[in-house]
C-alpha cells in the first residue's frame, strides 16, 4: 500500500503535523467513524515512512486537538474521536481570547444569521423545545433586584438563542450562533456589560422573546425573521450604550488616579 502524502511540501510543517495532517485525510478517505480503531504503531510506521516517535507525536498532536482518543489496557489503542460541540467552541474561544471583540463585531454577525435561523425554524420546533424557550424566559420574568440578578438574567436570556441554535437545521449555522452567544456571554460577564442594571434592555428583550416563541409556534417564518430582525437591533443598540457606560466609567478611574 503506497504511503500517505501530506498536503503542500510548501506548508513547512513539522514531520509530526505533517502525519497528523496526513493521518486526518486517511480517516477521511477510509470513511471511518468516531470509535473506529485507528491501525497501531507499527502500521502508522510503515504507511507514513516515519520513525516511531513521529508517530507518537502526530497521535500526541491528533489527541489534544479532540480528534483521536487512546485508551490502555486490554482492547485499547487509538480510536476516532467525535469533538464536542464544547470542546469546539472551546479550542475556537482561544484563537479570538486576544482579538479584543467587541459589541458591534458580535452583533453585526448576529443580525445577519439570527432573523433567518428563527424563520428557518418556524413551524418545526416540538412542544417540548418551546417549552424550553418559555420556562428559559420565565427564569427572568421580573427586573432584576441587583447586580448578581442582572448578571444572571443576562446570561439566560441569551441561553434562549442558544436553544434556538441547537436545534437548526443547519449545523454550521447552528455552531456560529452557540459559538458567538457563547462569546457574547462571556464578553457581558468579564467587561461587566450587565452594570448598571437595564430595565429597558430586560423589558424589550423579553417582549421580543416571547413574540417570537408565538411566531415560532404558529409556524409563521416571516413574522419570526422580522421579529428576530427587531430584537437584534434594539438588543445592539442597548448593548453598545453598555458599553460605552463602561468604558466612559473606566476613563474616568484612569483620570482620577
Amino acid at each position: 500500500m503506497p504511503h500517505a502524502t501530506t498536503r503542500s511540501p510548501t506548508e513547512r510543517l513539522s514531520r509530526p503535523a505533517q502525519v497528523a495532517q496526513a493521518l486526518k485525510d486517511w480517516v477521511v478517505e477510509q470513511e471511518l467513524r468516531p470509535g473506529d480503531r485507528l491501525p497501531g504503531e507499527a502500521e502508522l510506521m510503515a504507511r507514513f515512512g516515519m520513525s516511531k516517535g513521529t508517530i507518537r507525536e502526530a497521535t500526541r498532536l491528533l489527541e489534544a486537538q479532540g480528534l483521536i482518543k487512546t485508551r490502555t489496557g486490554p482492547g485499547g489503542g487509538s480510536f476516532v474521536h467525535e469533538v464536542s460541540r464544547q470542546r469546539a467552541k472551546a479550542l475556537l474561544g482561544n484563537y479570538f481570547y486576544f482579538k479584543d471583540l467587541g459589541i458591534d463585531d458580535l452583533y453585526g454577525l448576529r443580525l445577519a444569521l439570527e432573523p433567518e435561523l428563527a424563520a428557518s425554524l418556524a413551524g418545526q420546533l416540538s412542544e417540548e423545545v418551546l417549552a424550553r424557550l418559555e420556562a428559559t424566559i420565565a427564569e427572568y420574568d421580573a427586573p432584576s433586584a441587583s447586580l448578581d440578578e442582572e448578571r444572571k438574567q443576562h446570561v439566560n436570556s441569551l441561553r434562549f438563542h442558544a436553544i434556538l441554535a441547537e436545534h437548526s437545521a443547519n449545523p454550521l449555522l447552528g455552531f456560529i450562533i452557540d459559538f458567538m452567544v457563547s462569546l457574547l456571554s462571556d464578553l457581558t460577564v468579564y467587561r461587566r456589560l450587565y452594570a448598571p442594571p437595564n430595565a429597558e434592555l430586560w423589558s424589550k428583550g423579553r417582549d421580543y422573546q416571547i413574540r417570537l416563541v408565538m411566531a415560532l409556534r404558529a409556524g409563521d417564518s416571516g413574522a419570526a425573521r422580522a421579529i428576530m430582525r427587531a430584537h437584534m437591533r434594539t438588543a445592539w443598540a442597548l448593548m453598545r450604550r453598555q458599553e460605552a457606560e463602561i468604558e466612559k466609567g473606566f476613563i474616568s478611574e484612569a483620570g482620577e488616579s
